[in-house]
């Protein structure tokens, strides 16, 4: 599994997706899927550098995994920040307009709607969050 540990702050998100496109490169990924697994990474990682941490700043390792047969790509984000899953709340209402929906929810929706797979898991002082995407 190919390890990156990064500063959880926004000036890093662009190494964050360069590791997962160098990890990605050797292996048939359609262009769409790689849009996905990218949009996905971005919001984690996004999430991650405004919240885990704050008003601090800690790290976050990205680990990326991916399978041939089938083709299929695993990354973990792990941070030591506050405790907190995202897969628990509730979904928010993408029924109602914009000015009339709470704030927060509409990137791990996202999120869940690219992606194959979304685990989180703490452990070990840890958040672990893990998404996976068939190709």
């Amino acid at each position: 599994m190919n390890t990156l540990t990064v500063p959880a702050v926004l000036e890093e998100l662009q190494t964050v997706l360069t590791f997962i496109e160098t990890a990605l490169s050797p292996f048939p990924c359609p262009p769409k899927t790689f849009h996905a697994i990218a949009i996905a990474v971005e919001e984690i990682f996004v999430n991650i550098a405004h919240y885990a941490y704050r008003p601090d700043v800690g790290e976050a390792t990205i680990r990326c995994e991916v399978r041939r047969q089938p083709v299929q790509v695993t990354i973990e984000f792990l941070d030591s920040g506050r405790p907190y899953n995202p897969l628990v709340h509730d979904a928010p209402d993408i029924a109602c307009s914009a000015t009339e929906r709470s704030i927060g929810g509409l990137g791990i929706l996202m999120v869940k709607n690219l992606m194959d797979t979304v685990k989180y898991e703490y452990r070990d002082g840890k958040n672990i969050l893990t998404i996976q995407k068939n190709m």
